[in-house]
C-alpha cells in the first residue's frame, strides 16, 4: 500500500516534508495516488475594507474603468474584484459605466423635480408636445406631411 501524506492545508503550502513514495505498479494505482494527493485552494474573497474602499474610489474617479484595470492596479484576483464591485458595493454595468444599483435620496429628489417640471411644461404647451419630431424639432411632423 502506498503511503500518502495527509490531505490538508499544510501540504498545499509546503509545510510538511515530502514523503517518499514507491512507484505505482498499475494505472489504477497511479490514479488513486494522484486523486488523494491533489489539494486545491480557491482564493477567498478579501474581507479587507481598505481594498473595498480603494475599488470604490477607482470607480468613482472613472466610471468607465474596466475590471481588468482595477485588478491590475490592486494586484488581486479578477473574481475578487467582481465580487467586491457587484456584491459589496452594489454596482452594475450600464452603457459602459458603473452605476449604483440603488438611487440615493438626492437622485430620487432630482427625478421628482424634473418630472414635475416636465409635467408643468406639458400642461402649459398642451397637445403640441405630442407633435415633437425626432431631435426635438417641432416642424418635423409638418415636413413629413
Amino acid at each position: 500500500m502506498l503511503r500518502t501524506p495527509r490531505p490538508g492545508l499544510g501540504i498545499a503550502l509546503g509545510m510538511y516534508p515530502p514523503v517518499k513514495q514507491r512507484k505505482p505498479e498499475s494505472f489504477g494505482e497511479l490514479l488513486s495516488v494522484c486523486d488523494s494527493s491533489v489539494v486545491t485552494l480557491d482564493p477567498a474573497p478579501p474581507d479587507n475594507d481598505w481594498i473595498t474602499a480603494r475599488v470604490d474610489e477607482l470607480i468613482k474617479v472613472d466610471r468607465r474603468v474596466k475590471l481588468k484595470e482595477i485588478f491590475l492596479k490592486l494586484d488581486i484576483p479578477k473574481t475578487n474584484v467582481y465580487e467586491i464591485v457587484h456584491d459589496k458595493l452594489g454596482y452594475r454595468k450600464v452603457s459602459a459605466r458603473w452605476v449604483p444599483k440603488m438611487l440615493s435620496d438626492d437622485h430620487k429628489h432630482q427625478r421628482v423635480e424634473i418630472s414635475q417640471i416636465l409635467l408643468h411644461w406639458c400642461q402649459q404647451e398642451g397637445d403640441e408636445t405630442v407633435d415633437v419630431g425626432p431631435g426635438g424639432d417641432h416642424r418635423a411632423k409638418n415636413k413629413l406631411l
